[in-house]
């Protein structure tokens, strides 16, 4: 087994960077049979500061392979969040007959007694994003009046056949668009009276999606994602609007009158979906910094600090009269598997006895019952410590409960109860749960609730068990071993 893979709390599924600190991902991007996957970095330490880009690839979502980094921060600032495209066209002039990948990306300077200023650059790469070249024309967006101004998405928006922007600038997003990447005309503005303003907005996204997969019922989605506040034990996360859009303005459905959250649990930011996703493959695919400013500075983690969610498939589908965002875990997941058990219409009691051999820090379990069936597994439990994932028939909710997860003392706030509403019954309750060595990720009710946490378990608690208020019958319980 590899050094990296014995280190304490780096997950066997999840990718994080060899050493240092990592948080959001950046320049999500598909091209020449690779995805990938930058991020925020800092090669000298496990603390924030000045942001590089860190780089890693894969050619199927599951492993990765960690390159150079590929921006670093020079006379204009450090490399903050932002995004990747391909060039297929060559719009930008920086190509011959052969496309490249184009990086759009903040810069963010500081200097002494004043405020720091944050403008947007481009880069380009002719060689699959292994070595970059900075435009001599940076910055190529500057704007006066917003202090943020920063984390800038870029689309390829086919009805107007430009370049369209989204990026975060303070309390709202603003929109802009482009013939070729390096001259960008204002569109307009969103966020004023819609949505949660107790944060700065961030790492915001712009995409359209087929409602339950009928193309013309087509509806687009912006995420924003929320910092840290305070006064709220949340913590940064991440907002959605559902809507229209015509290359200029979006338009918000009355669904998005209401806040709604993409993950209820504490450790799913920043999360941005990649772009140039083959039309043959059709997906919409997203990955998240696993962490939270309240406390991503802090966990215990050795010689490297911040890990990615799995990547997750996101759909639109109509949930009882509302549109909803779904998550479910990409399909190439399942290829990693090695089924460790699998039954089937069994009852409780069954399943306890069935469980009680089983030791393991890392796995996928699914769990099929019927609708009104109250129960919870115990993770990773062991020496006093257990992550509880159940459901409330009561209330009508899943639920993550980390309040005696492991290692918690490094902030206040750490453990507590992590709920989200099921508002579709059907004929079957299901929960996937993702366990790794610091994380519990749950997917209900094929993703329409969705809860991502951290742990912090000892090596000795690799338990699992069930537990539940009446006796029922789980119709599938399937545990699998992921093994990338």
């Amino acid at each position: 087994m590899s050094t990296i893979a014995k280190q304490n709390y780096r997950g066997r599924y999840h990718f994080s960077p060899e050493k240092n600190w990592m948080n959001d991902p950046n320049g999500l991007v598909y091209f020449a049979g690779e995805y990938h996957l930058f991020y925020q970095y800092y090669p000298h330490g496990t603390v924030h500061g000045p942001m590089h880009w860190g780089h890693a690839v894969s050619e199927d979502l599951v492993h990765w392979e960690e390159l150079d980094i590929a921006l670093f921060p020079d006379e204009n600032g450090t490399i903050f969040s932002g995004s990747a495209v391909v060039d297929w066209d060559n719009t930008t002039g920086f190509f011959g007959e052969e496309p490249g990948m184009v990086a759009i990306f903040t810069h963010h300077l500081e200097s002494e007694g004043t405020t720091p200023v944050q403008t947007q650059s481009i880069a380009y790469s002719k060689d699959k994003g292994r070595t970059w070249t900075k435009y001599a024309g940076n910055p190529v967006l500057r704007h006066e009046r917003f202090v943020d101004f920063r984390d800038p998405k870029v689309i390829w928006h086919k009805g107007t056949r430009r370049w369209v922007m989204i990026i975060a600038c303070g309390q709202t997003v603003c929109l802009y668009h482009s013939p070729d990447l390096k001259t960008w005309t204002f569109g307009s503005e969103f966020g004023s009276g819609i949505g949660f303003h107790e944060a700065v907005w961030e790492c915001p996204d712009l995409f359209p999606l087929a409602v339950d997969g009928d193309a013309s019922r087509q509806k687009w989605v912006m995420l924003v994602s929320v910092g840290d506040h305070p006064a709220y034990a949340e913590g940064s996360r991440t907002q959605y609007f559902t809507g229209d859009f015509d290359g200029v303005t979006f338009t918000p459905d009355e669904d998005s009158r209401n806040v709604r959250w993409l993950d209820h649990g504490r450790d799913n930011y920043a999360g941005v979906s990649w772009s140039d996703i083959p039309a043959e493959d059709g997906r919409r695919l997203l990955i998240g910094w696993m962490s939270n400013w309240k406390y991503a500075q802090l966990t215990p983690t050795e010689s490297f600090r911040g890990a990615m969610t799995v990547p997750r498939e996101l759909a639109l589908e109509s949930r009882n009269g509302t549109t909803v965002l779904t998550q479910r875990p990409v399909r190439e997941l399942e290829r990693v598997r090695r089924t460790v058990l699998s039954l089937a219409n069994v009852a409780a009691g069954e399943v306890e006895v069935a469980l009680r051999s089983l030791r393991l820090d890392s796995f996928e379990l699914v769990a099929e019952a019927a609708p009104g069936a109250s129960f919870a597994f115990k993770v990773r439990a062991g020496d006093g410590q257990e992550t509880v994932v159940g459901v409330n028939a009561a209330s009508g909710e899943v639920y993550v409960d980390r309040t005696k997860s492991g290692q918690h003392e490094f902030h206040e706030q750490f453990r507590g109860v992590h709920s989200a509403k099921l508002h579709s019954a059907g004929e079957k309750l299901e929960l996937r749960i993702f366990v790794d060595r610091a994380s519990v990720e749950v997917f209900a009710n094929a993703g329409e609730a969705v809860i991502t946490d951290l742990i912090f378990p000892g090596p000795e608690a690799t338990g699992i068990s069930l537990a539940a208020e009446t006796e029922f019958v789980l119709k599938l319980l399937t545990i699998y071993e992921l093994a990338p």
